[in-house]
């Protein structure tokens, strides 16, 4: 490549990197890993060839440019937190290899090296003092990260107190494996909310949370796999150290593979690879190192990455096969979801046959058609995904695809929200939907009907006890008795909870109902304002535009839920039941908290937020999720977080649990 012409590379390579790299320490990855590391790899080459074309800014001259999160304090690391030198081939390795066996024999020092697995998480430095866990903080561009103790604290096999009374700084890799993050995507498509694209960003993301609960309700682990900083002892060896960090009570990587030469070194590599589809966390390489700590010092590092290291990068794998047709799945939440019937291939490991073509937009961007060979790749080597067509092959017999506008179980309506790409049923009693319609009708902010969990309500669905969210009135002891491992006393407890629920508010039945964009907060609004269920049964879409907090999607969302033929059945069947359809609450003359809005922040004692928030709003005061300088109070509790900080850094008052018991006395 000429001057001229690689200097026009490089120009159009550095801010696109840089791009890609920025979104990629944020939490939002839109390349793959693949892609980005060989766009990399070719400026790398430019910069070799070239020398004088690099400059201060280049990505490789930097660790990251990821920003440090609003909210978050600065940490800068004693020790860096160096990223590590890429490598695609088997040769690389050998010429690494060559480079440490001058700098051995230099210094008169052992060789060998440790292979480890390249986990994919987000990395983090965590600091104990006199063996008590101190602090934790996030890579960010190596030198300065941010200060993420009290999410860090939340991770399971992040020991509170060593078993020795040391100080140390370690440096570990925080993830979600697999199958927990099967079940995290599987909980948020219950909860309808978006799905993580992959492990990686999930992970990272929720360490990254400005509100450690929310860190804590996530499935993360790390695994340590590098003493930063240790003034009381003194290793010899990466591998000693390792050994040391288990003895203390880590989770120390479980892949370390001690190599005395190149040729071990490549056979780890191998098995590494072939047991990467088997291991329950994702990695994206093979780590190759040093093992002698000394030599490593003498070795030294660069800017950016320590020359005694190498990452090997293991190649996607993509198979072509058939997209012999394309179905519809409708998930818990009535999403309906296109889905690609493959002829069966195996993939990293797996056979596929059947994957997810994610939305109706997917299909028609990628101009995927029934009858065209696909091309299949595991994301991230975990999720089948179809990313490409081979227009080359067709042969005029292929077909376009249409998203149905009903739905193909129950018959409804589906519905496509204007700035969604998701296609819903609206069907209230469609039966792919039961179970979840049923733990929401049950919920403590719904129906609460104690004891009407996840694991009863699959049994009644399971043994055809229900086939709808009425049949809940319909049920006898007898049924309860029948279910595994339940006694007389549970099956008349819940008998009287299910009883108990047809005397519930009128705002909790209509938040029972599942009404898109419908939570607590507009159920109350709307029972307020019809004051019973008929009348908003009847509202016009006009009429329900003009209610304050009811905007234009969800006054949509309403009109045509209450349209709908399965609605109306399911409405008078839980009047024949007996479940109360008027407003019930009167409405209170105190108004000591009109015109406050608070934001509760931390664990209370006394209250849950949900009970704290419904005092306040039965006062006439509002609740926020965040605080500004138009926040009046912040109530908090113990282990308060990020908000607390916010709050004492704008002036705003903060008030106990006791204090605000004081505030609500009769």
């Amino acid at each position: 490549m000429e001057f001229e012409q690689a200097k026009k590379r490089a120009e159009e390579l550095k801010p696109l990197l840089q791009y890609y790299t920025k979104k990629y320490f944020d939490d939002e990855q839109v390349v793959s890993d693949y892609e980005y590391d060989m766009l990399m790899r070719e400026l790398k080459q430019i910069e070799k060839e070239y020398p004088e074309l690099i400059t201060s800014d280049s990505p490789t001259q930097r660790v990251g440019v990821g920003s440090i999160k609003k909210g978050f304090e600065k940490v800068t690391h004693e020790v860096p937190l160096q990223s590590l030198q890429d490598v695609f081939t088997f040769e690389e390795i050998e010429d690494f290899d060559e480079k440490m066996k001058k700098a051995a024999e230099l210094y008169n020092r052992p060789l060998n090296y440790v292979v480890e697995t390249k986990i994919d998480g987000l990395s983090s430095a965590i600091e104990y003092r006199n063996g008590k866990f101190y602090k934790g903080a996030t890579r960010g561009n190596g030198i300065v990260g941010e200060d993420v103790t009290q999410n860090i604290a939340t991770i399971k096999h992040v020991p509170k107190e060593l078993k020795e009374p040391i100080s140390i700084t370690v440096r570990g890799e925080v993830f979600i494996g697999k199958t927990d993050f099967d079940k995290l995507n599987e909980d948020r498509l219950l909860e309808e909310q978006e799905q993580f694209a992959n492990a990686r960003n999930a992970a990272a993301g929720s360490l990254r949370q400005l509100d450690s609960k929310i860190t804590a309700s996530r499935p993360l682990d790390i695994y340590v796999f590098n003493v930063q900083k240790c003034d009381d002892i003194k290793f010899e060896t990466h591998y000693e150290s390792l050994l040391y960090l288990e003895k203390l009570g880590f989770n120390v990587n479980p892949v370390k593979i001690l190599c005395n030469n190149m040729q071990e070194v490549r056979q780890a590599i191998e098995d590494i690879g072939n047991m990467r589809n088997d291991l329950d966390f994702g990695i994206d390489g093979a780590v190759v190192k040093v093992n002698d700590l000394e030599l490593r010092e003498k070795v030294g590092t660069t800017y950016k990455t320590p020359r005694w290291a190498v990452a090997y990068k293991y190649p996607p794998e993509k198979k072509e096969t058939l997209l012999k047709d394309i179905i519809c799945q409708v998930g818990r939440t009535g999403a309906i979801t296109p889905m690609a019937i493959l002829e069966p291939v195996y993939v990293a490991g797996s056979k596929i046959s059947k994957t997810t073509l994610h939305n109706e937009d997917y299909i028609k961007q990628n101009d995927i058609r029934i009858g065209d060979r696909v091309i299949i790749q595991k994301a991230g080597d975990v999720i089948p995904e179809v990313v490409g067509v081979n227009k080359r092959k067709r042969d005029g017999t292929e077909k376009k695809f249409e998203m149905p506008s009903t739905c193909p179980v129950c018959g409804a309506e589906a519905v496509r929200e204007e700035g969604e790409a998701v296609v819903r049923c609206i069907g209230v009693e469609c039966p792919a939907k039961l179970y979840r319609s049923i733990i929401h009708f049950a919920s403590k902010d719904a129906m609460n009907i104690d004891g009407l969990g996840e694991a009863i309500i699959g049994e009644l669905i399971e043994r055809k006890l229900i086939s709808n969210i009425a049949d809940i009135y319909k049920l006898t002891i007898e049924d309860f008795e029948s279910l595994k491992k339940n006694g007389k006393k549970f099956a008349q407890n819940l008998m009287n909870a299910i009883e108990e629920s047809k005397t519930r508010d009128l705002y909790r039945v209509i938040n029972s109902l599942g009404i898109r964009h419908v939570g607590v907060k507009s159920a109350k609004t709307l029972a307020k304002y019809f004051r019973n269920m008929d009348k908003l049964m009847e509202a016009s879409y006009e009429e329900l535009r003009m209610i304050d907090d009811v905007g234009e999607i969800t006054a949509h969302a309403i009109y045509e839920f209450f349209r709908q033929e399965q609605t109306i059945d399911l409405i008078n069947k839980l009047k024949v039941a007996g479940v109360n359809t008027i407003l019930l609450e009167e409405e209170t003359s105190d108004n000591r908290f009109e015109g406050k809005t608070f934001v509760l922040t931390g664990t209370l004692e006394k209250y849950t937020r949900d009970e704290a928030s419904d005092i306040i709003e039965k006062f006439g005061g509002k609740t926020s999720s965040s605080v500004s300088k138009k926040t009046s109070y912040v109530l908090a509790g113990q282990e308060a977080g990020s908000k607390l900080i916010k709050a004492q850094n704008l002036g705003v008052e903060i008030i106990t649990e006791q204090q605000f018991e004081e505030m609500v006395k009769e």
